[in-house]
């Protein structure tokens, strides 16, 4: 395992090192978040421990077999065990023998706690998943804000650089008398606000992308970027699914949902295992066992004591048992009753825990389908927004070039396009994001 952990801790270097040198793709992100993320691991680690349960819930089922040897000093009145004589004096005696027993019958516990460990360990692989997929639904929000603060920020270089050639063209026409003095401080005002709006963008910016890389684990922002795709177009986006139909779908890909009914099943057996401990166990079990004394003796004809060898008493004193045995409980002070009690409410409050997860499932399909509604007719509403102010402040700004309006009503019509701007970008994203889950929700990987 060390070994294992060491040679993906060396890819993640090694990977990591490639990633750091180019900018980053969505999938990168979310490829690199699975297999770094400490939160994860140690999910991961709790589903190893879950499989080990399983594998000794398996070898439960075995016979087990026990060695013991050991070395008897007898002191003052006592009766030998190989001679059965009462002694006196001081003796020595070694023992060692080999046990085996198995379980025959334990009213199914070893089969149901098999079943209930099993459960849990496919319980503890969803939850990885389960970390993996909101982990990755953050990654894709992050990664999302910071594209929307990007475009926010190229509107508002692009609104500086026109306001600046306005100033420009401005301060001419004072030098040539054509405009008052007035409409230059009006726009070069909106430059310094435009201005203000750029350094706030890039803030805004590099908060996006500190957020991201905070999710990440990385140590800093420096050299950090991402992928930024050629287009990020909502009006693809038409229909959705029904509500229906998504939830449906979801019940069987979600690992929340499977990782709920796993500890359902789980929890039912391990009522099933209490229940079995109110039946009779029968068992089987068997031993071999020899030893030595120093006060045995081999006696010759005439009964004289002779030498009794060491490697001749082991082997003479080879001895061999069977033993079958049946155990009935017949009052345990309650404690079986309670534990049967105590796994009955488990296994009831693990069928409100499904409920509840399979009714918060439907709701955030029901909330994600109407954000995605009303995400379109919010992005619809804002194009149309952005369309008419645009035609609206083109046809300011030609007029304020001949001298027709002022400049509070250009700058007027200017800030009206920028907010609309902005508004359709905030819209964009929301749609994008929204449809993106809808679709997460139905087993389709989130991309860009």
């Amino acid at each position: 395992m060390k070994i294992k952990l060491a040679l993906l801790g060396s890819l993640s270097i090694i990977s990591f090192s490639v990633l750091a040198q180019n900018p980053w793709t969505l999938s990168d992100c979310i490829d690199y978040a699975h297999a770094n993320n400490i939160q994860i691991k140690r999910t991961e680690l709790q589903a190893e421990v879950a499989e080990v349960n399983k594998l000794q819930s398996v070898t439960n089922l075995f016979p087990d077999l026990n060695g013991r040897v050991y070395r008897n000093y007898g002191f003052g009145r006592q009766v030998d065990p190989f001679t059965n004589e009462m002694l006196e004096n001081n003796f020595i005696n070694d023992n060692y023998s080999i046990n085996s027993s198995v379980a025959l019958f334990t009213g199914l516990q070893n089969y149901n706690n098999m079943k209930s460990s099993e459960y849990a360990m496919l319980a503890a692989l969803q939850n990885v998943e389960k970390e993996k997929i909101e982990l990755t639904l953050e990654i894709a929000s992050a990664y999302l804000q910071i594209l929307y603060q990007q475009e926010l920020l190229g509107v508002a270089e692009s609104q500086q650089e026109v306001t600046s050639l306005q100033v420009e063209r401005t301060a001419k026409l004072v030098e040539a008398g054509s405009v008052a003095r007035g409409d230059l401080l009006e726009i070069q005002a909106q430059l310094a606000n435009e201005n203000l709006n750029v350094t706030n963008s890039q803030n805004q910016l590099q908060f996006s992308v500190l957020n991201l890389v905070q999710l990440l684990d990385l140590d800093s922002t420096e050299g950090f970027q991402i992928v930024t795709p050629d287009t990020v177009d909502p009006s693809q986006f038409d229909a959705f699914s029904p509500v229906a139909f998504v939830y449906e779908e979801a019940l069987a890909y979600l690992p929340h949902i499977k990782s709920a009914e796993y500890d359902l099943l789980s929890n039912e057996k391990a009522l099933l295992v209490q229940k079995g401990k109110n039946y009779p166990t029968l068992y089987l079990s068997a031993s071999i066992y020899t030893g030595y004394s120093d006060q045995r003796a081999l006696y010759d004809a005439q009964e004289n004591p002779l030498d009794y060898p060491y490697n001749d008493q082991f082997r003479d004193n080879i001895a061999q048992s069977v033993a079958i045995g049946l155990s009935i409980p017949i009052f345990n002070r309650w404690e079986v009753h309670n534990s049967v009690s105590k796994a009955r409410i488990q296994v009831e409050d693990s069928r409100y825990i499904l409920e509840q997860v399979k009714l918060q499932l439907y709701k955030n399909i029901q909330q994600a389908h109407n954000d995605a509604v009303s995400a379109r007719e919010k992005f619809k509403s804002a194009t149309e927004a952005v369309n008419s102010y645009r035609e609206s402040f083109h046809y300011t700004e030609q007029k304020f070039n001949v001298g027709l309006v002022n400049s509070v009503e250009y700058n007027i019509g200017k800030n009206n396009y920028i907010k609309a701007e902005s508004e359709l970008l905030q819209a964009k994203y929301e749609y994008v994001f929204a449809v993106k889950i809808l679709d997460f929700y139905r087993g389709v990987p989130i991309s860009l």
